[in-house]
């Protein structure tokens, strides 16, 4: 959950006390009876989050985050398939299980976008069907470990982890893909490739250096954030074209249709007289 307010409170030399992130509490003071003191994070709250709080994420952590969210958006969101959500917190209808801010998520069974900070599957009725974690070195255990069985409870079918396993500030990727068998997760071994297929949104996800891409069947592979934003601009673009074409078109056949009416009515008309 990404959502600063305010200046970011400074480390401290030896260790960072605000290395998960931090969250704003209100602690009057005799002066500022809304004083706002940041308080860092534990590694539970950051499994837990609320909503506001401030976490941590590297730079290519959030370019892949980025870069998987705009693909399945312009993959399902486009078709009315699912809405996909990002850095969102959900909320279960599990007894006991609180909620968590998956990196991505991909809900079925909803057309229409509102602006949750958080999903609240109860509320809303549905469930998300896959989610993705980009793990980062200071949080892994939560993704890895804490996860795999909370979203298992949840009922959540799919659930891949983008796993960085690199050591000394090096990225190197591997893709783990757990599968909902009965009410536990089974994983599943990625392809000869080491891809990984997204059963709702008909596509793989492979490792190419240190980030991820998205390819569709027939192997071709979708471009950075940037150039996926472009396409799916061109696609609702066109899709719109398209549909103002057959609402011309329609309107077009039913104008000559009334012609053709109102000719064949005169047409009667003349004939009754003539007899």
């Amino acid at each position: 959950m990404t959502h600063p307010t305010a200046t970011a409170p400074a480390p401290l030399p030896e260790e960072d006390p605000f290395r998960y992130g931090w969250r704003y509490v209100r602690r009057p003071t005799p002066d500022d009876p809304d004083h706002l003191e940041p308080v860092p994070l534990t590694l539970e709250d950051v499994l837990h989050p609320e909503v506001g709080d401030f976490i941590v994420h590297s730079d290519r952590h959030e370019t892949d985050r980025m870069y998987l969210t705009a693909v399945l958006r312009a993959r399902l969101e486009a078709h009315g398939r699912a809405i996909v959500l990002s850095d969102v917190r959900v909320a279960w209808d599990v007894p006991d299980l609180r909620p968590h801010g998956p990196d991505v998520m991909v809900i079925p069974g909803l057309r229409e976008r509102r602006d949750w900070s958080t999903f609240d599957v109860a509320e809303e009725g549905v469930r998300p069907a896959l989610m993705i974690e980009i793990t980062s070195p200071e949080t892994r255990e939560n993704d890895v470990v804490w996860k795999v069985a909370h979203y298992a409870r949840a009922g959540v079918a799919q659930y891949v982890i983008v796993d960085n396993i690199g050591r000394r500030g090096e990225r190197q990727l591997r893709l783990l893909d757990y599968r909902l068998v009965g009410d536990t997760y089974r994983l599943q071994p990625p392809d000869e490739r080491g891809w990984v297929y997204l059963e709702l949104a008909e596509l793989w996800v492979g490792v190419e250096g240190d980030h991820v891409v998205c390819y569709t069947d027939d192997g071709t592979a979708f471009g950075d954030y940037a150039t996926v934003v472009q396409q799916a601009a061109e696609e609702a673009a066109a899709r719109a074209a398209a549909e103002a074409r057959a609402r011309q078109e329609a309107a077009a056949r039913a104008e000559a249709e009334e012609q053709a009416r109102r000719e064949a009515a005169a047409r009667a008309e003349a004939e009754a007289q003539a007899q």
